[in-house]
């Protein structure tokens, strides 16, 4: 693929006028199966309190392009006086079982009531599946065994939305956050007292069990997705990238499993006005491209990251209200703050929520994600490229965001 051109794109999810909208893309790849599961919630309107039911579609991956199934919606993830959202599935290795994790939320009641009034009106649940997506087993709720001990500390919280990972080790970790109380008083609404922090669920039994990280408190930060950062001198650490308030994404990092230890404002990457959910998935560097990566142990080879996110506008002061122009974004040194590259715009225009795949074996990328002419959940794309389109897209003489003095480290042979 050239510089400048834009992946090829198929509609997966596309929204009716004056009816049934799709909205909160999540995208897993199963490798054994050569197979794409790709959810959505489907409203009733773009509004979150319309949220209904969540669907899915299953896709082939043969030589280089994906056939799809029609979409199925999820009859089984349905409780009477309930919406169905933030789908956020993970993937067991060992057992191959899938843990579609999700949230049922209380009909009318808005994420802002919950807040305002600092009474939870969500359930944490999932259901899972042993056969690549095609059957999913019964409904399990762990809103009560699993956080009996904060849930009368949080407002309200959520998972995902978008996918979890398992840790080479085999730690199952689904992100996560909670506006937390952090005070109560009689005379003075609960909300002034209440702060978003991302976290995440995690299992060291394979599902069978399930535990509440530690909340990143450094900044107020919501939805999240985690990646596992793995080095060729054997250490391996999470990596997280949140949404925000802020005028940039917050990042981050952790060898403790229960908690994140350094975090830090990622500059890089700019956040658009109000916030909006960004994807990351971590890879091994092509072999032509780690090799030449100016690094002091040239025999030490360390995972990069990809990012995609709506760029909107890089000053704080003017950033606009809408989510436009879907860009991806590239890191070959996560461990080091500013060392972000891009934007690859693969999407002009109104554009949203994302969650991207990794094909480690082809060093290929899938993603998944909203957009539209006029409105950003207009219709939720599909769309698959591979590392090199990326580097030749960002770092190409004619991109203005090229860093001086890699040129030569990211040449390919």
């Amino acid at each position: 693929m050239l510089a400048g051109h834009l992946p090829s794109k198929y509609t997966l999810f596309k929204s009716k006028k004056n009816g049934d909208v799709y909205r909160i893309p999540s995208l897993l790849y199963l490798k054994e199966h050569k197979t794409f599961l790709a959810f959505a919630e489907k409203r009733a309107s773009a509004r979150d309190v319309d949220a209904r039911i969540l669907v899915m579609r299953r896709g082939k991956l043969t030589e280089g392009s994906v056939n799809w199934e029609e979409p199925v919606p999820l009859e089984m993830i349905k409780l009477p006086g309930y919406r169905t959202m933030n789908p956020c599935p993970v993937y067991e290795r060992k057992r191959g079982v899938i843990y579609l994790f999700f949230l049922f939320i209380k009909n009318g009641v808005s994420e802002s009531q919950q807040i305002c009034k600092g009474k939870n009106c969500t359930r944490l649940c999932y259901v899972l599946s042993r056969d690549a997506g095609v059957s999913w087993d019964k409904l399990t709720d762990l809103t009560h065994s699993v956080l009996s001990s904060q849930i009368n500390k949080w407002a309200t919280f959520g998972v995902g939305p978008g996918h979890g990972v398992q840790t080479q080790r085999g730690k199952l970790i689904v992100p996560a956050y909670a506006y937390i109380i952090k005070q109560k008083y009689r005379l003075i609404p609960t909300w002034f007292f209440t702060q978003p922090h991302s976290l995440y669920l995690y299992s060291d039994d394979g599902g069978e069990s399930w535990k509440v990280a530690d909340p990143i408190t450094e900044y107020q930060t919501v939805e999240c997705e985690i990646a596992e950062i793995t080095s060729t001198d054997s250490y391996q650490l999470l990596y997280c990238n949140a949404r925000t308030k802020y005028c940039c994404r917050v990042e981050a990092l952790s060898l403790n499993p229960s908690h994140f230890k350094t975090t830090r404002l990622a500059t890089g990457l700019s956040e658009t006005k109000g916030g909006c959910q960004g994807s990351v998935v971590s890879f091994q560097p092509p072999e032509p491209i780690s090799m030449k990566s100016g690094s002091p142990n040239p025999l030490v080879k360390t995972s990069w990251l990809m990012y995609t996110h709506p760029t909107g506008e890089s000053c704080c002061f003017f950033r606009k209200h809408n989510r436009t122009n879907l860009g991806i974004y590239i890191n070959q040194m996560p461990l080091k703050p500013k060392h972000w590259h891009g934007p690859w715009i693969i999407e002009n225009g109104p554009s949203g929520y994302s969650d991207l795949a990794c094909l480690d074996e082809t060093e290929t990328f899938a993603c998944l994600y909203e957009c539209g002419v006029t409105d950003f959940w207009e219709q939720i794309i599909f769309c698959l490229f591979t590392i090199k389109d990326v580097i030749e897209n960002i770092f190409s003489k004619h991109n203005h965001d090229y860093p001086s003095g890699h040129q030569n480290n990211l040449s390919r042979s």
